[in-house]
């Protein structure tokens, strides 16, 4: 049987990437799977510096960095709204946690998930008892270990259940796999909401509304099919994907990425 394909939403010449880093996902502990997405594990040893770049998801990450030279150090990482662009060289490790979208505010339930969205926040200045965390998550060099280390560090806030976080992260969820969901104002009926109650859960549970998320993961299905798709009917995809016509897909596509879909499904595809 085959091996299962890789996921590789969000990230720019994923092919790229994973030639030159280890690049691994990992299951959290089960009390922590209903909040979080999983752990991503990044190490690399680079002749020559490279740049990576991603599409960030609608997530919050907790990241735990060290570069070569560099004392290691964690921060939050809120909602990317532009592409995000990593300069690797050198030797170095990263040990992420990527959030279910809505699934973080019970970590930090005083502050709304908007007061981190386009911000990169030292650990501290978040959960100021994280104290050694990142030395102890990103010293091991057994790969459990970190594992390990990571789950460690999330039971120690202790979060709480919280009802209106697993709404959150349910109706993104739904964005996320059905295709016909389109229009804010449909969304919010079909769920029993307003459209104001619905853009206010967001922006205190998630950290962005409901129309950028359908946006955002139209861009996530269109990078990941101009990789793998060797022959790509830009037209239909843009129908697939729930746009008026080709032009508004090139339109976003183009302003998140940087460069229009054929001229990406181009360079990656025949590099």
């Amino acid at each position: 049987m085959a091996a299962p394909r890789r996921d590789t939403r969000g990230i720019v010449d994923a092919a790229e990437l994973f030639a030159r880093v280890r690049f691994r996902r990992r299951e959290p502990a089960e009390p922590l799977r209903s909040y979080l997405e999983h752990y991503w594990l990044i190490d690399w040893d680079l002749p020559q510096p490279y740049a990576s770049h991603v599409v960030p998801h609608p997530s919050v990450n907790v990241v735990f960095q060290q570069y070569e030279g560099h004392e290691p150090f964690g921060e939050v990482s809120g909602i990317g709204l532009d592409l995000f662009t990593q300069k690797l060289e050198g030797r170095g490790r990263v040990c992420g946690i990527q959030f279910r979208p809505g699934g973080f505010r019970p970590f930090a339930p005083e502050h709304p998930v908007t007061e981190w969205t386009g911000r990169r926040i030292r650990l501290p200045e978040v959960f100021p008892a994280a104290g050694t965390a990142p030395t102890a998550i990103l010293a091991p060099d057994d790969e459990d270990a970190r594992v390990t280390a990571l789950d460690t560090f999330l039971l120690s806030l202790k979060p709480e259940p919280d009802p209106q976080a697993d709404l959150a992260v349910a109706l993104v969820d739904r964005i996320r796999t059905d295709r016909t969901i389109r229009h804010v104002g449909d969304f919010a009926d079909t769920e029993g909401m307003t459209v104001r109650a619905l853009q206010r859960l967001f922006a205190a549970y998630v950290g962005v509304g409901p129309k950028w998320i359908i946006l955002r993961y139209r861009i996530h299905e269109a990078l990941e099919r101009a990789e793998t798709s060797g022959s790509l009917d830009w037209a239909g995809l843009a129908a697939d994907l729930g746009y008026a016509d080709q032009a508004h897909l090139v339109r976003d596509f183009t302003a998140t990425v940087g460069v229009p879909p054929t001229a990406y499904a181009s360079a990656v595809q025949h590099p």
